[in-house]
This record gives C-alpha cells, sequence and structure tokens, in this order.
C-alpha cells in the first residue's frame, strides 16, 4: 500500500519505539524509519531486537536496539540515555510497549493484573518521566522553541465490556487519561505534544464476537 505521507516527513528525526522488536509496534518503527527517522527500538528480548534491527536495515533503514523494561525506572532512563548519545537528540517517543492475555477474572490472579497495569501504564509513565529532559524545548540537539512528541498506543476496550480483557481494559483507561491530563499539565508548556492513538482493531483477532 502507498503512504499517505511525503517520504520525508520526518526526515532526520530521531525516535524511540517501546516494544518495537516485534508487532504492531515493529511496523511503526519500520514506518517512521521509511519516511526518514533515524528509529531506536526497545524491547527486553535481546535476540528479538537484534533480529528487528537486521530487518530494518536490510532494507536501508536507520536503525539501532536497546535492551530494558519500561518497567524499570533505570533501564528506561539508560535506554533514552542511549538513544540520544547514539542520535544526538530525541523528537519522538513512541510507547507501545504492552502486556495483553486473555484471562476471566476468576483465573486472573492479582499478579497477572498488576503486571499488566505495570507494563501498560506505570512502563508508559516511567518512559515519558525520563524523556522529558531530552523532549522539551531547548534540550538536546532542539531550539528554544522546539520540542519532541509523545505517542501512547493504546486500544478501545474500556469503552465497552470485552470479553476476557478486564486486566487491559484497567491499564488503557488508564492510559487514556494520563496522556489526557498530562498533555494539559507541566509537559504541554514545555513545548512536548502528547497524542494517544486508539485502534479498535488491535486486538480483533482474540475475540470470535465482532465490535465496533
Amino acid at each position: 500500500m502507498e503512504s499517505p505521507f511525503r517520504a520525508d516527513v520526518v526526515k532526520d528525526k530521531a525516535a524511540l519505539v517501546t516494544g518495537g522488536g516485534s508487532g504492531i509496534c515493529f511496523e511503526i518503527a519500520a514506518q517512521l524509519a521509511r519516511h526518514g527517522a533515524q528509529v531506536a527500538i526497545m524491547g527486553r528480548r535481546r535476540e528479538v531486537l537484534d533480529k528487528a534491527v537486521a530487518a530494518l536495515r536490510s532494507q536501508g533503514l536507520r536503525a539501532v536496539g536497546f535492551d530494558g523494561d519500561v518497567r524499570n525506572q533505570e533501564d528506561a532512563a539508560r535506554v533514552l540515555a542511549a538513544t540520544v548519545a547514539h542520535f544526538g537528540k530525541l523528537d519522538i517517543l513512541v510507547n507501545g510497549a504492552a502486556g495483553n492475555f486473555l484471562a476471566s477474572p476468576e483465573d486472573l490472579t492479582p499478579k497477572g493484573f498488576r503486571t499488566v497495569l505495570e507494563i501498560d501504564t506505570l512502563g508508559t509513565y516511567t518512559m515519558c518521566y525520563e524523556a522529558l529532559k531530552y523532549l522539551k524545548k531547548g534540550g538536546p540537539g532542539k531550539g528554544p522553541s522546539t520540542g519532541g512528541l509523545i505517542i501512547n498506543i493504546s486500544a478501545t476496550l474500556h469503552y465497552s465490556a470485552s470479553w476476557y480483557q478486564i486486566h487491559v481494559s484497567a491499564a488503557k483507561i488508564r492510559l487514556y487519561r494520563l496522556g489526557l491530563i498530562a498533555s494539559q499539565d507541566h509537559w504541554l508548556w514545555s513545548g512536548e505534544q502528547i497524542m494517544t492513538l486508539e485502534s479498535t482493531g488491535l486486538h480483533l483477532d482474540q475475540f470470535k464476537t465482532p465490535r465496533g
């Protein structure tokens, strides 16, 4: 499919995509790179990252991978610092790392529930928190009037009752409110733009019944 965007729409922008080693977030990283960006991907599994980076570079795209867990503040700080050291700046942060599995409430343990919230919500906040100094106006590689962009990848499970998704729905509603409030709070006035992208199609393959 032909892209609706100019081939150089994000030319020379530096982007970090969490969860970028596979799935939707790998394709987000690939599309950013195909449209001119230099891309770093973050994930917990080194072998997956290496395979993803090799696939991107085989297409002539600029990519690098850093292993880390978005739930760990030290990992978040280290990966962001490494990204800026590698590219000289950070223009775009895509928070795509997420956890999900099908489970009924009676089978879902508190540990499993907590894990999804920690990845989706706490992980997103941790990455935003550690990225602020790089994305704000006047940050590394930025002028006094130029801020960066944060994109939070989400879904619409929390708008209706979704089978076996109580944990994910709880995480996504918190992610939605996080983006909404943060975009009106300090970060907006520091020059960053924050958006949350929600898709009804992110989890369609997991359900037998149609969803709107």
